[in-house]
C-alpha cells in the first residue's frame, strides 16, 4: 500500500461534500487530491499533505501538534505541511485541514500548464 486507504477514503468523503472539480492523481509516493486542478490534499503512508496559504505555515506548524513543513529536495515548501495521522482521528480534526487547504485553494496558483 502506497499510501493509507483508510485516510484518502476519509480525505474524499470530506471534500466532495465540501466543493466540486476533485481529481486524483498518484504522486510523490501517494494520493494527491487536485481541486480545480491544483494540488490541495495528498495522503501517504503515514500523514497527510495540506497546501496552505504560504505566509501562514510557521505560525501553523508553531500552533499544532504533529505538523511539519514539507521538506522537497533539501529545500523547505513553505505552504506545503504534513499532518502526522496520529493527530487525525477524529473528523472534526481532518475537517480542520481540509477547510485550511481548501480556503486557500480559491487563490493558489496552478502548476498546470495551460
Amino acid at each position: 500500500m502506497a499510501y493509507n486507504e483508510k485516510l484518502a477514503d476519509r480525505v474524499r468523503e470530506i471534500l466532495s461534500a465540501s466543493t466540486d472539480n476533485i481529481t486524483e492523481k498518484k504522486m510523490f509516493g501517494g494520493l494527491c487530491f487536485m481541486v480545480n486542478d491544483k494540488m490541495c490534499v495528498g495522503v501517504r503512508p503515514d500523514k497527510m499533505m495540506v497546501r496552505i496559504d504560504p505566509s501562514k505555515s510557521d505560525e501553523v506548524v508553531e500552533s499544532s501538534a504533529g505538523a511539519e513543513v514539507m521538506i522537497h529536495g533539501g529545500k523547505e515548501m513553505k505552504g506545503f505541511i504534513f499532518v502526522d495521522e496520529n493527530e487525525l482521528h477524529t473528523k472534526k480534526q481532518l475537517q480542520y485541514w481540509i477547510k485550511m487547504a481548501l480556503e486557500f485553494n480559491v487563490n493558489a496558483k496552478s502548476s498546470r500548464k495551460k
